[in-house]
C-alpha cells in the first residue's frame, strides 16, 4: 500500500511527464503514435518512479518503448524543469509498457467468440 506522499508524488510526476511526452514525443515518435501515461508507482523513499505508458495506433509497441528509453535523458531534463520546485530530489525514472488495454481487448474477443 502506497503512502499518501507516494501517491501525491506519483500524481505530480504523472501529470508533468504526460505533458513532456505530448510536447517532446512528437519529435521522437511517429506522428500517428499516441503515447500516454497510465500509472506512476513511487518507491517508499521517493527515489525511483516506475512510469507505465500505453501506446496506441501502432502494432510495434516495443519499438516505441525502446525509443522512449533511448531518449530518457531528454524526457528527464524536461521533467526536471517542471517539477524541481515541487520535490527535494528528482527521482530516477524507469519506463514500462502497460498492456492492460491489450489484455482487455483480447478478453473481449474471447468472450465474443464464446457467445
Amino acid at each position: 500500500m502506497e503512502s499518501r506522499r507516494q501517491l501525491q508524488a506519483g500524481e505530480l510526476i504523472k501529470r508533468h511527464f504526460s505533458v513532456v511526452l505530448r510536447e517532446e514525443g512528437t519529435y521522437i515518435f511517429d506522428s500517428e503514435v499516441l503515447v500516454s501515461v497510465t500509472k506512476v508507482i513511487m518507491t517508499p523513499d521517493l527515489g525511483m518512479a516506475k512510469i507505465y505508458i500505453s501506446v496506441y495506433n501502432t502494432e510495434n509497441k516495443e519499438a516505441v518503448l525502446l525509443q522512449a528509453r533511448e531518449n530518457m535523458t531528454r524526457f528527464k531534463q524536461q521533467l526536471t524543469q517542471r517539477i524541481k520546485k515541487h520535490v527535494r530530489r528528482i527521482p530516477r525514472i524507469d519506463i514500462y509498457l502497460d498492456d492492460t488495454l491489450d489484455e482487455m481487448y483480447k478478453l473481449n474477443e474471447l468472450f465474443d467468440s464464446i457467445k
